[in-house]
């Protein structure tokens, strides 16, 4: 027995529990080349069991590259999970996003296919039946809180696409967490029909609810039970530090002033953030800005958000998952359990990440891109325009919908080669995943660029001078300089670019370590 309670008292539709078993006695439901579907999202309400139990088949029966699975899933899951799979060469294909060192080095080498796809549109494009030959999936696995009497499932830390992913699966197994407290009632489901029948979404708030707290479930799917006692394996992020307090500082004072010309209230708009150490700065930075009785509509709640509640700033927060760390943010919640749980609701990642709420609400999108460039382009899944990260995860929805968008990145990243390290402001982004259409405010802790109203050559000179790292700016310049003096001459210098010298820094970088150049002449040696 857990101190949280029985299987037995968790499952009240009672004829399941005759189909209780072991996770190592779900392996023998499982083929090479399925097409598997699990819950969880951003670290955080993900299968564990089952898959643990699969890993440590295949690494016991020496099976590696030989049962291989297509897995699609909300979002990334436990390093324990998928990352583990990749280390055993157990997936071939992963939609939509990912995190792990070893299985972006899969996809990177070529042993994996990974597509990456707008998150918030990903349930729906699986339930047109896009990814598959028959649009159907051979077995989902999903993480419950309790199953109710009539089957209704009560999920745990996070709705994913468990939603819809239920009515696409053959066969279904569920494990059902006592080893934390049951999050029944925390998650508002809404099970959307197709066009054209759909129906709108009804929230003008983000403490709207539309649905209810459990996803229905046919319970002659469900072919197995499996008690799992295993937390989610949440990550921590780095402490503030100059850089990414100097960019909240920015974001901060751009809201007051936006403020005192009347374009927000005093109380803001919803908020949404990223994934990352930047947006847990920026969060911070609001708990101990001068802004109260706040909101948040966002996809994902970090350590910080404990925070901002705390400091009695937040009055309530809609997210798609509780993406926590494992310490010390899950014990923190659990410990202060009355105080969080009511100002939070969990929502399907269809809804929380759907553009009619983010429009409707005028939700205030913040992100964080690899890198932009001059004309606000900014890329946030590969670096050098070939090497995947994560993916584009939820970032997208939202920049594309707010009603503020806004990306923030340090000027510079760190390098070994280079002591000012690789700039993140480039003269032409090498991969584009958010246009200069999405996108309103870029932000560095060297200042902050509004480019509301702006044509391209002055975006391009207020982003230079606002966010570019001193040891950059002027080498930017010259090429701006450059680039608008020889397009404009030929009567094509609308957004003055010149391709023979756009990916020069990245060139540079490549064969001598570092994107400071010499001189933009295509005469000379390319990298001199």
């Amino acid at each position: 027995m857990s101190e949280f309670g029985t299987l037995e008292s968790r499952v009240r539709r009672k004829s399941l529990l005759s189909k209780v078993c072991k996770a190592e006695d779900t392996i023998q439901h499982f083929k090479a080349g399925q097409n598997l579907m699990w819950s969880g999202f951003t670290p955080a309400g993900y299968p564990k069991e089952v898959p643990i139990a699969l890993a440590d088949y295949v690494e016991k029966n020496n099976l590696q590259g030989k049962m291989k699975f297509n897995l699609f899933i909300g979002a990334s899951v436990g390093a324990e999970t998928e990352d583990r799979w990749a280390t055993l060469d157990m997936i071939d294909r992963r939609w939509p996003y990912q995190t792990g060192k070893n299985i972006a080095a899969g996809i990177n080498a070529g042993r994996i296919r990974m597509g990456d796809k707008h998150l918030g549109l990903f349930a729906q494009d699986a339930g047109y039946g896009f990814y598959t030959e028959n649009g159907r999936y051979d077995i989902g696995i999903v993480e419950v809180s309790a199953i109710t009497e009539d089957c209704g499932l009560a999920l745990t830390t996070s709705c994913g696409i468990v939603a819809e992913a239920l009515h696409l699966c053959d066969k279904i197994i569920i494990e059902v967490n006592t080893g934390q407290p049951s999050f029944e009632g925390i998650h508002d489901i809404f099970m959307q029909n197709k066009p054209p029948r759909r129906q709108p979404f009804l929230i003008t708030e983000a403490h709207t609810r539309m649905g209810t707290p459990y996803v229905p479930c046919d319970p002659e799917k469900i072919i197995a039970v499996v008690e799992s006692k295993r937390r989610d394996k949440g990550r921590a992020f780095a402490e503030m530090d100059d850089t990414s307090e100097a960019i909240a500082g920015h974001i901060m004072e751009f809201f007051s002033h936006e403020v005192k010309r009347g374009r927000l209230p005093e109380n803001l708009l919803p908020l949404q953030s990223g994934v990352g150490s930047i947006a847990n700065a920026v969060v911070g930075g609001l708990a101990k800005g001068p802004f109260g009785n706040l909101s948040v509509y966002t996809e994902v709640l970090q350590d910080t958000m404990l925070d901002f509640f705390d400091s009695g700033k937040l009055n309530y927060a809609s997210a798609c998952s509780l993406s926590l760390s494992e310490s010390p943010g899950f014990p923190r919640f659990f410990e202060n359990w009355d105080k969080y749980f009511g100002k939070c609701v969990l929502r399907p990642l269809s809804i929380s990440n759907a553009p009619e709420p983010i429009r409707r609400l005028g939700v205030i999108a913040m992100n964080t891109p690899v890198e932009f460039d001059i004309y606000a382009h900014a890329n946030s899944t590969l670096v050098g325009g070939t090497r995947m990260i994560n993916g584009l995860g939820g970032s997208g929805d939202f920049l594309r919908n707010g009603f503020l968008k806004i990306m923030h990145s340090p000027s510079v990243r760190p390098s070994k080669t280079d002591p000012t390290g690789i700039t993140c402001v480039v003269p032409k982004a090498p991969h584009i995943d958010h246009t200069e259409h999405d996108l309103d405010v870029l932000v560095t802790e060297q200042g902050l660029a509004d480019l509301r109203g702006l044509a391209p050559k002055d975006r391009a000179k207020v982003i230079i001078d606002k966010c570019a790292h001193p040891d950059y700016k002027p080498i930017l310049t010259d090429y701006f300089e450059m680039a608008k003096k020889e397009t404009l001459a030929k009567g094509i210098g609308h957004e003055p670019q010149l391709f023979d010298r756009a990916f020069k820094m990245q060139l540079n970088l490549a064969e001598n370590g570092t994107m400071k150049i010499k001189n933009w002449d295509i005469k000379v040696d390319l990298c001199e």
